[in-house]
């Protein structure tokens, strides 16, 4: 299947080889995670599903726990609504599997990172956006780094939490970041809707690439297929070859 060139995700998608092209083609400026935390002591990366943190971020939240820097994991759901109708994965038994699998990724990474639980309604973000807009701006403080979804990723869970992710820094005065994350599955590369202008990338090591794809290893509730519903993982092949590149993508 070709690129899609609206915001729904399915199908395989657009395919690595269509992105691989396009950054040559683009330049997209290398950038290091000291530029984008310029004089910030603070990082709060706004996860809407256990596993989006590490498959955008896994190298960045390496290198920041090299760094004299306070980084927290905000996991606004649970993820419990990635298997519906499966008898072997029922919410309450993936909420409890997809927070263990993400504490012990996280730990792996950046073992004093902080990690707190929202516990919002996987799927309806949306409707409790003012209370989680509420809630962060108690978290973060002025100056603080807030990395967010990309505002237009297409999950609406992920629009959410961005949006939310962009009120509080208004009000908190914070600099905000942004990540794609099923952007790179809907979004054509050579189209006009991915902001090409805003993107910066960084490198990552060899080491922190393997260590990134244990991480991604420790997420088997989504890398793995549902052997009562015989659906295919949510996260197949394709889909994690996107998260597999030797660097990692910000939107500024």
């Amino acid at each position: 299947m070709g690129p899609i060139n609206t915001r729904h995700i399915s199908g395989s998608g657009t395919p690595e080889s269509a992105w691989g092209k396009s950054f040559a083609t683009h330049r997209v400026p290398q950038c290091t995670v000291l530029e984008l935390l310029a004089d910030s002591k603070a990082v709060h990366i706004l996860a809407p599903h256990p596993d989006d943190e590490i498959l955008a971020c896994g190298g960045i939240i390496q290198q920041l726990a090299q760094m004299d820097v306070f980084v927290q994991i905000v996991a606004v759901t649970d993820g419990e609504a990635s298997h519906p109708g499966s008898s072997c994965w029922s919410p309450r038994l993936l909420a409890g599997a997809r927070t263990a699998e993400s504490e012990l990724a996280t730990r792996m990474l950046a073992p004093q990172a902080n990690r707190i639980r929202l516990g919002l309604k996987d799927g309806h973000v949306a409707a409790e956006e003012e209370r989680l807009t509420e809630r962060l701006g108690e978290l973060v403080d002025e100056n603080d780094v807030i990395i967010v979804p990309w505002r237009m990723d297409g999950h609406p869970d992920h629009e959410a939490v961005a949006r939310a992710g962009y009120k509080t820094s208004q009000l908190r005065l914070c600099r905000l970041l942004e990540v794609p994350i099923w952007g790179w599955h809907w979004a054509d590369p050579e189209g006009h809707a991915f902001p090409w202008h805003r993107a910066v990338s960084i490198a990552l090591t060899l080491e922190e690439r393997h260590k990134k794809e244990q991480a991604i290893r420790f997420f088997r509730t989504q890398i793995e297929s549902d052997p009562d519903t015989g659906r295919e993982a949510v996260l197949p092949h394709f889909a994690l070859e996107r998260f597999r590149r030797p660097f990692e993508v910000v939107l500024r």
